[in-house]
């Protein structure tokens, strides 16, 4: 069994900053693509940023320049920082990693993560 823990969310004002941190645990021989998403009630959960194991870096168009992810593959960890953020990155956060566990290949979730962005 994997699991997948989030960290950082939180109340920031525009202009502030975050940084969301994910860890895997559990069976893990490798992990392939880390990713977060974020989804606001009524609507589908949509990519932020996605991020391969070799380190190749892949952004939604809204957060270009403002977020960075980055992976630590020893403590099997995905982060996400965002920087100048607004109202409209207000959601909630879910990281997500492929992870092969020696005899099978599966996609886990975190549990998600509120970033709430207001003055």
């Amino acid at each position: 069994q994997v699991q997948l823990v989030e960290s950082g969310g939180g109340l920031v004002q525009p202009g502030g900053s975050l940084r969301l941190s994910c860890t895997a645990s559990g069976i893990i021989s490798s992990i392939n693509t880390m990713g977060w998403y974020r989804q606001t009630p009524g609507k589908e959960r949509d990519l932020v940023a996605s991020i391969t194991r070799g380190g190749s870096a892949n952004y939604a168009d809204s957060v270009k320049g403002r977020f960075t992810i980055s992976r630590d593959n020893i403590k099997n960890t995905v982060y996400l920082q965002m920087n100048s953020l607004r109202p409209e990155d207000t959601a909630v956060y879910y990281c997500n990693m492929g992870v092969y566990t020696g005899w099978k290949s599966e996609n886990y979730w975190g549990q998600g993560t509120q970033v709430t962005v207001s003055s």
